[in-house]
């Protein structure tokens, strides 16, 4: 069942066309990755599903009903620029916005000390905002974004000036949600983490989306026949019908010349080679990104 759905949006601005067209689904309680090269539109559409800004045509529909005003309370937003008011102590600034959310006072409190418990940051309580490092009012904007427990959570990049020790964390956390039912729209630039936690995507170049689907679907229909064995003793005869792309001691990477099976490669060579391991090489979604981009 699909909780988000874009409908052929549209919006333009003086000459320049920002969303053309955009149609995708995002299914309830999936974790799904919005890509794209800076100055797709990515930031024109969620600004159009949180309703900041609204289609010139086409609609989208959150849970079956055309966005309005009302999703404020049921969408979570982290934009890529934060927004915090530098000059409040931490527990009044999520307070204030937890509220601005439609949380009472009495679940703000309880869902604020909550978050500060897990990651082990009450001693922040009674700090300005401005005092704390960008990694840290980070975590203070993940957990602003998160508290009044929306039902679709949009990112984007959420990982931006965080180390590797707080980005592991709020990646963490970003499993739990959705593993409680949050469905979870995710912007990022980082592929890596893409192909690690998103199970679809949708990729959008000026304006239009030209790829979408499953993570792995997509890896597989852009494989390119490419191998790699790992061999034991002494560099094997290697066939005719391959092109050899990497060759180094206990190593070797090829393609398949067409028309030849997998299979045949490995029969051939095992005959004359001890095998440790084989495996079909897919390529990285950052591959693929950057190839869509360049041909689109």
């Amino acid at each position: 069942m699909s909780i988000l759905q874009i409908q052929d949006v549209v919006k333009k601005y003086h000459n320049h066309l920002a969303n053309d067209r955009i149609n995708f689904e995002v299914k309830e309680g999936s974790l799904f990755g919005l890509l794209g090269p800076n100055g797709a539109g990515k930031t024109t559409l969620i600004r159009i599903i949180t309703h900041i800004t609204l289609a010139d045509e086409g609609q989208v529909l959150l849970d079956g009903k055309r966005v309005g005003e009302w999703v404020t309370r049921e969408i979570g937003y982290m934009p890529e620029e934060r927004g915090l008011y530098k000059k409040m102590k931490v527990a009044d600034h999520l307070l204030y916005l937890a509220q601005l959310r439609g949380l009472p006072k009495n679940e703000a409190i309880k869902e604020i000390k909550h978050w500060f418990d897990k990651f082990e940051i009450g001693s922040w309580e009674k700090k300005a905002i401005e005092e704390l490092s960008k990694g840290m009012q980070q975590k203070i904007q993940f957990i602003a974004t998160v508290m009044h427990k929306p039902k679709l959570l949009i990112l984007d990049e959420p990982f931006s000036g965080l180390d590797p020790v707080n980005s592991k964390l709020i990646e963490e956390e970003i499993i739990n949600l959705k593993n409680q039912g949050t469905t979870i729209l995710f912007s990022t630039h980082r592929m890596e983490q893409v192909e690690e936690i998103c199970e679809e995507i949708v990729l959008i170049n000026n304006g239009k989306n030209v790829l979408q689907g499953n993570v792995t679907d997509i890896k597989k229909q852009n494989k390119q026949n490419t191998f790699e064995i790992k061999y034991e003793g002494d560099a094997p005869v290697l066939p005719t019908n391959i092109e050899v792309l990497q060759e180094e001691r206990g190593l070797i990477r090829y393609k398949l010349h067409d028309n030849t099976l997998p299979n045949d490669v490995l029969k051939d060579l095992i005959q004359k080679t001890q095998i440790s391991s084989y495996r079909e090489i897919l390529p990285t979604l950052s591959e693929i990104f950057i190839k869509t981009v360049q041909k689109d």
